[in-house]
């Protein structure tokens, strides 16, 4: 929760997902109150953040001290629940505040949503000048006429840069958002992006300037929100350069590790050499791809409109994986519009063989606006009324199948996305096809616990040893070493029953002595880092 102001006439809130997320919308509308409102206007503002775990009674109860006059809401597919509940409360109480919304949850299919009847206006698409002049109107006159006000797009260069609006706090304890440009050129129909006519970049020196400016102030956590980040490539190399340069000690040579973290979405099939020579100066831990894979099945990538060449993009994360040390986090999406189980299997084995970091399984969601609904009728495409709007079941893959791949892909992030079982998982996923047999464990957990949280780590362990060797039929002398490894690189201290005599003092010593151990200080940085790229692959599912 930050405070920018103690006695605002106009506040700006949002619920975020986690605390480490930082509002960059927000922001975004806070910078440009002066210029685009009337001059003073920033210093009635105030921010306000809040995280969806939070009540929207208290929420309430804290925006009604401050007695505003205005309060502007960011909406988005994860916050509009909550939200939802929180307008309710405050319109019961105090009528007389004026609400408004923005964001992408509600610039599309308005009238078909509570939260548009409860605002008194909703801004659809860019807020950064339509916010300041609503907010002029409302506070000064005349009032506005319209309810639904459709955004001014204005040249980046018009606009005032968010930057400066990060605290001191944030820089040191949350994830810094920037964009260095806006929009995507591409039309992929699941993403909101295909309604964008091409990708805007903001002025590069002046980007540059403020990036300098934030990495002064001591940040040291930066994830780019561009859709596109290698798509201009003077731009991005003068980017990784920069990084580059801030990494680099006295005599001129990089750390093995370093405390910058810089997280980036790409392009899969679009790495030239030019790209290729920074990203391999980068060290261990500093830099980490996003990499949109969705699908590797040709038919059904022509059907969304997504241009993509498979075997440039395998090339691609092939070298990321081998020849730098970068974090590579690919992306697949299932229940697309003829995509089957069968062929979203092969993609999924073909990326496993690719061996990126961090597999992110999404189940298709409908967003508001996306194109991928013209595809409804024809591939009897069922959704979830309620946000995120998942797929239910579609033409080729029925609802209980849906099902076992939310679990699937839940189990995933568990198993293979912690980092924690790089050893067992080689056991586990052995076989002609990797899917299948984690889907078979898949089927054997939910059958045997019924549950797809608040697993222990020491209980995930008793039970891959226990499915490896009672259902795989794995000789527990093979299986128990791997377990025992990944357990002790992962510091964690309790005791797994299957596990029990090998960490009393003597054979553990005699274990670690063996190298099977990971010294303290090494187990501690990997620890801390997992927990980072948690965190920013949160904050990227959120973006």
């Amino acid at each position: 929760m930050i405070v920018t102001n103690s006695a605002p006439r106009i506040v700006l809130a949002t619920l975020n997902a986690k605390y480490i997320h930082a509002s960059l919308g927000l922001r975004c509308l806070l910078a440009n109150m002066d210029k685009h409102g009337r001059p003073g206007l920033r210093q009635q503002t105030l921010l306000r953040e809040y995280v969806i775990a939070q009540k929207p009674v208290h929420i309430a109860e804290d925006l009604l001290a401050l007695n505003p006059e205005v309060i502007g809401f960011g909406v988005y597919i994860w916050n509009a629940v909550p939200t939802l509940q929180l307008m309710r409360v405050l319109k019961a109480l105090r009528p007389d505040i004026k609400l408004v919304l923005g964001g992408p949850e509600v610039s599309h299919e308005l009238e078909q949503q509570e939260l548009a009847r409860l605002a008194d206006h909703v801004i659809t698409g860019w807020g950064d000048v339509s916010f300041p002049k609503l907010c002029r109107a409302l506070l000064d006159g005349p009032p506005p006429l319209m309810k639904v006000i459709v955004g001014e797009q204005p040249p980046l260069d018009d606009l005032a840069l968010p930057y400066a609006e990060y605290s001191d706090p944030d820089l040191a304890q949350r994830l810094l958002y920037v964009e260095a440009s806006r929009g995507c050129p591409f039309k992929c129909e699941f993403c909101l992006s295909a309604l964008d006519k091409t990708a805007w970049a903001f002025e590069l020196d002046r980007f540059m300037g403020e990036l300098a400016q934030l990495y002064a102030r001591g940040a040291r956590h930066f994830k780019f929100v561009d859709r596109t980040f290698n798509l201009r490539l003077e731009h991005s190399t003068r980017i990784l350069q920069f990084f580059l340069d801030r990494m680099r000690t006295r005599e001129g040579t990089l750390p093995g590790r370093s405390d910058l973290f810089v997280h980036f979405e790409v392009v899969p099939d679009n790495l030239p050499d030019r790209l290729k020579a920074l990203i391999a100066q980068f060290p261990t831990g500093s830099l980490q791809f996003e990499v949109g894979i969705q699908s590797f099945n040709p038919e059904v990538q022509q059907r969304i409109s997504r241009q993509q060449d498979n075997d440039k993009t395998a090339e691609n994360l092939r070298w990321l994986v081998t020849q730098s040390r970068a974090h590579v986090h690919a992306d697949l999406i299932f229940g697309l519009p003829g995509e089957t189980l069968d062929s979203f299997a092969q993609g999924f084995d073909r990326l496993v063989a690719l061996r990126p970091h961090e597999i992110q399984l999404g189940i298709l969601k409908r967003l508001r606006g996306a194109p991928i609904a013209r595809h409804a009728q024809a591939f009897a495409m069922v959704f979830d009324p309620e946000p995120p709007y998942s797929i239910l079941q579609n033409s080729t893959v029925e609802f209980a199948t849906v099902q076992h791949m939310q679990r699937f892909a839940r189990y995933w992030d568990l198993v293979a996305n912690s980092g924690r079982f790089a050893q067992s998982l080689q056991l586990l996923l052995a076989g002609p096809s990797a899917f299948a047999a984690f889907m078979q464990w898949t089927v054997w957990l939910w059958q045997t616990k019924g549950k797809t949280h608040e697993f222990a780590h020491e209980k995930l362990v008793d039970l891959l040893f226990e499915y490896l060797t009672a259902v795989r039929g794995l000789n527990a002398d093979v299986v128990r070493p791997a377990l025992l490894a990944d357990y002790l690189a992962s510091g964690a201290r309790a005791k797994p029953r299957c596990l029990a005599a090998l960490l009393e003092g003597p054979q553990l010593a005699a274990h670690a002595a063996q190298g099977q151990g990971a010294p303290r200080a090494e187990r501690q940085a990997r620890h801390a880092q997992q927990t980072l790229r948690e965190q920013i692959q949160q904050a990227a599912a959120a973006a």
